[in-house]
Order: structure tokens, then sequence, then C-alpha cells
């Protein structure tokens, strides 16, 4: 949804009147190592509607922590080009950027105005009710679940259990998404059967034993969890010793808590156990984009370029969702201070209280950002 974004941007900038729009190639890591800037002028109206369907990021992306005069020098390399406004578009640690960039062109006297936009699949930015991004990531958890359970079903016999990973590191707002598979024809009983997020550790052996009442029940089980699952002392399900990646964030990756949990259930429950870990698939698969979350980051962008044309700066822009029975939202502000390097888990009221599954809340909450409904199978 990061091209949705820059496509809203691009398009709003050229119907206020302003005659040259810039892209940062690789984002800010790009222009401090002196990549050129993309001139975005040019394109055609066949070509944004190309962009906001294209996966990825059409620009080329960075995970890079500003260190000291960096901020300033971006800042600099705005004025040298004339830039008055900044949208960048990115998740917790993009807010940490912007904020320091409308600071140090502030500290500068620089008519700068920076504006942060939303975008992040694990749809963990505070003081927004929901991220662009989050929508077509949850619409694939849970489709791909629900496709899941059905292969499962089938092939019980020879392979009953199953295991999918999805990212969301220490919220569970991605895996929590695989609960909206249970909305089907086929009634509670329907996978995903166990649904684990990382607000609520669960110990190894109490997952062995909430697969096998399922098994023993079903005589197949499909379970969701997320790439950090922890247990209750804290550590990462199967992470053996130190991370093996940290990013410059101080984000850490751990192997697969999947894999390990497979490979204990299959010794525990003396029948096959395999895993699906889809990795980055999760958050470029164009075929199931949904609908609202596509307009949804065309219209963040768009209202960041209002915001800087009127002169504010430093904020990033919200999505509230609006009260009544029909599912809508305008754009609000909330400065970016407060969404730097912070992280909005799952609230209690979205989390079952056995831990291992999610609530009609969630339900009633994630349904509209997933856009059409799944498809319907049958059962013979």
């Amino acid at each position: 949804m990061i091209n949705a974004s820059l496509a809203g941007v691009i398009a709003e900038a050229r119907a206020l009147g302003y005659e040259r729009v810039l892209g940062m190639r690789h984002g800010v890591q790009g222009m401090l190592r002196g990549d050129a800037l993309a001139d975005l002028s040019g394109l055609s109206a066949t070509e944004l509607e190309q962009l906001k369907r294209t996966p990825s990021s059409a620009l080329g992306s960075c995970r890079y922590k500003l260190t000291a005069g960096d901020a300033e020098r971006i800042a600099e390399v705005c004025r040298a080009e004339g830039v008055v406004g900044l949208a960048y578009i990115g998740g917790n640690d993009s807010a940490d950027t912007s904020a320091q960039i409308a600071g140090a062109a502030a500290a500068a006297t620089i008519d700068l105005n920076v504006i942060g936009v939303p975008k992040t699949i694990d749809n963990d930015l505070p003081s927004t009710d929901h991220c662009p991004g989050y929508g077509s990531a949850a619409r694939f958890v849970a489709q791909v679940t629900r496709e899941t359970s059905f292969d499962t079903r089938a092939m019980r016999s020879t392979d009953p259990i199953r295991l999918i990973e999805v990212m969301g590191r220490h919220a569970g707002w991605l895996p929590g998404a695989a609960w909206l598979a249970k909305g089907g024809a086929f009634g509670p009983a329907e996978a995903p059967h166990l649904v684990y997020v990382p607000e609520r550790p669960r110990a190894v052996e109490q997952i062995v034993a909430d697969v096998r009442e399922v098994y023993r029940g079903q005589g197949w089980c499909v379970v969701v969890l997320c790439e950090n699952q922890p247990t209750p002392d804290g550590k990462i399900i199967g992470a053996i010793g130190e991370p093996r990646w940290v990013d410059p964030f101080g984000n850490a990756y751990f192997d697969s808590p999947a894999q390990f949990l497979a490979q204990t259930l299959q010794a525990e429950l003396g029948v096959r156990a395999r895993f699906d870990k889809p990795g980055t698939i999760q958050r470029m698969a164009t075929a199931y984009v949904s609908r609202t979350d596509r307009e949804e980051a065309e219209l963040v962008g768009r209202a960041a370029v209002r915001l800087a044309s009127q002169g504010t700066s430093g904020v990033m822009v919200t999505l509230e969702r609006q009260p009544g029975e029909t599912y809508a939202v305008k754009t609000g502000t909330t400065p970016l201070q407060i969404v730097a390097n912070q992280q909005k888990l799952l609230p209690d009221e979205f989390i079952a209280t056995d831990g291992r599954g999610l609530t009609a809340a969630f339900v009633a909450y994630a349904t509209p950002l997933i856009g059409d409904p799944l498809p319907e199978f049958t059962r013979l």
C-alpha cells in the first residue's frame, strides 16, 4: 500500500497546483548517500493507476536509523531542491525519522513541512484506528488460513497438523487476522482451531496440550502464530541463544517458532506436523489486496499533501473510524513524537480469555478492513 499512498501524494500535489513532485530513492538512506531524487511530476494517469497496484515500494525502501547530523543534512537538501513539503511513508521507525527531520528544519528556520504517512502491515501505530497495509495483509492471512484448513482437512490421514507462522513481531494484529477465516459456513469448529498472539505468551507444553485436545476431537488441527511468539518466561519459542539478526532499530529476528513446534508436535503426538511460513509474501501479494485498504492508503497520502500545503508539520495522518453501522473513516492527525518508536498492542477485549483465539469484538473491528467477503467453499 506504500505505492497507493505515493500515488495519492502525487495526485493531490498536482490538484493543488504544485509543479514538481520528487521521490526519494530508498528513502532517507538514498538521499544521504547522494542518490538522485526521482522526478515524479510527469507520470501519466495510467501510470498512477498502475502505481497503486504495484507491489513492494516502487521507489525502494530502507531501514536506516538516523545518526547525528543526518536530519540536518536532509533538511538542507530539501532547502536546496526547493522542497516545501515532505511526506514520509512508513511505520514506527519512519515516524521517528520524520520527527527528527521536522525538528531539524524548524531549528534551522527551513521552510519545510514534514508529514508522516502511516503504512505498516503490523497495524501497531498508536493514535490511529488502523494502518494502511494491514487490511491487505490481514486478508492474505485470513484467506490463506481458510485455504490451508481445507487442504489440512483433506490430508488429515497423512498430514493432520498444520502450523502457519505469520509476521507481527510483538503485536498480534496479523496472526489475529487468521481468526476471520472462521466466519465461513461450517460453524465454530472451522479452522483455525488455535491462534496464538504475542500478547498472551504460551508455554510449549501448553501448546502441545492444546493441539492434542483439538486433534483428539477432530482428527486434524490448524494453528496460527506469529514469528516472535513468546513463552511466559519471555523467550521466543524455539530460539536458542542470541537472535540471528538485529536491525538498526534494535528489532530482533529469531529462528522459526513454527518449525520448532512442528518438530515437537510430531514427536509428542506421533503424527506428521507441517508448517508454512509465507514470510514477506504476505506484505506484497497483490492478488489478496483489500480494495478498502488501497483506497485508504491513497486517502492518507492525499491528506498529507493538504496538511503540508496548509503549513502543518510534525504530525502523522491518522484514520478515525466513524460511529454507526456502516463502516466509514475520516483522516485526522497526531504528533509524530507520539508514534515514534511506539507500538500499539492488541487490547484485552480482542483476545479470547483462554488465550487460544480472538473475540467477536476483534472480528467486528477487522472485517471491514479486508474489503470484500472471503470466498466461500464447499465440502462433499
